[in-house]
């Protein structure tokens, strides 16, 4: 069978069609636990769980989970064996291919699950992986939960919100995913902290004043609120936002790397609007999904940009990054004086 929608899934789920082999991998990890745990307990009965829903990790041998799986269910019509983290790479070929027989072999009775809570893989660029994927289309169902786009978490905030019995506008559940990044794990959470004040001091109401302050901002969200303040010539803001990162431990790298990330954005933006078309053309040139805000703060702040300020910052995020990779001067000395440089580029005039 080819792969399949998770809608698609969770119908089967929900209608007890469970027979033989899941793949759930993918970037949203949290579908990803969300749906091998409803494959397992549906699959795996509540009838004798230490027997019938067995869970194997990348460290099993292939054995002991062929083992589990040629096993027949304890006093119920199907059992579960699932494995977490299953690492192609890591395998030999010869313990490859007695995977594959497995599950061309296992029992109607058995359902496997094979699921990526953790582990990424790239189903394109790896011969172990593409095989990987053919043989499980073709035993089973495979199962890709995509990152979300930034309209469907802000539409998951709202209904979170009000499940809760907490009021949030539109406006701040696109900042607070615009703070918090695109993990649904995270959003979740600071949707929870943020309901909980709400109801505690009484209003009921998510402030904006509340997301402001309460939300716990993304690395890369606050060296995008720094670039901003680079680009606008705001010098205390932008020298205050690169002391808080150094106050979480931010590495310096880490910190360029998100850094060069919203100057590679202007060009992509600049680029397409110079084209005749919109700032969100430019996601074609990158993955922008659940990040589509970052497009639109690089429209706003290229603004403040000219073709040649925005051509000598990236020279000098460039020598930056040589810099930290090749010199023994200390990394915070380094982006300091990157920063003061950025704030010179941004005043750069028209020729």
């Amino acid at each position: 069978m080819p792969s399949v929608e998770e809608g698609q899934l969770r119908k089967q789920i929900a209608g007890g069609e469970l027979q033989g082999l899941f793949v759930v991998a993918g970037e949203e990890k949290y579908l990803v636990r969300r749906l091998a745990q409803q494959l397992r307990k549906k699959a795996g009965g509540e009838s004798f769980p230490e027997f019938n829903q067995q869970d194997f990790t990348n460290d099993s041998s292939l054995d002991s989970i062929a083992d589990a799986a040629q096993a027949l269910p304890f006093f119920a019509q199907r059992k579960c064996v699932a494995v977490a983290d299953f690492d192609v790479e890591s395998k030999s070929a010869q313990e490859l291919d007695k995977l594959y027989e497995l599950w061309e072999l296992s029992p109607e009775t058995t359902t496997l699950v094979f699921w990526y809570p953790t582990l990424l893989f790239d189903g394109k660029k790896s011969a172990k992986w593409r095989k990987f994927l053919k043989n499980a289309e073709k035993q089973g169902i495979v199962v890709f939960c995509q990152r979300r786009s930034a309209l469907e978490l802000q539409r998951m905030l709202l209904r979170e919100a009000e499940k809760n019995g907490c009021v949030l506008s539109r406006q701040n559940a696109a900042r607070l995913v615009e703070y918090a990044g695109p993990d649904v794990t995270a959003l979740r959470q600071e949707m929870e902290k943020l309901c909980a004040f709400a109801l505690g001091s009484g209003q009921g109401e998510i402030t904006g004043e509340m997301v402001e302050t309460l939300v716990s901002k993304t690395t890369e969200t606050t060296v995008f609120l720094m670039a901003n303040a680079l680009v606008a010539g705001e010098y205390e803001k932008a020298y205050g936002l690169l002391e808080q990162l150094f106050a979480q431990n931010e590495e310096p790298l880490s910190i360029l790397g998100a850094l060069s990330a919203s100057y590679v954005d202007m060009v992509r933006v600049r680029a397409a609007l110079e084209s005749g078309g919109t700032a969100q053309d430019a996601a074609r040139y990158g993955d922008y999904k659940g990040r589509e805000f970052r497009l639109r703060n690089a429209q706003r702040a290229a603004r403040n940009l000219t073709q040649g300020a925005l051509r000598k910052s990236l020279h000098l995020l460039l020598e930056a990054d040589l810099a930290l990779k090749g010199s023994r001067l200390d990394g915070r000395i380094i982006l300091d004086e990157l920063v003061a440089k950025l704030l010179l580029a941004s005043r750069e005039e028209p020729v």
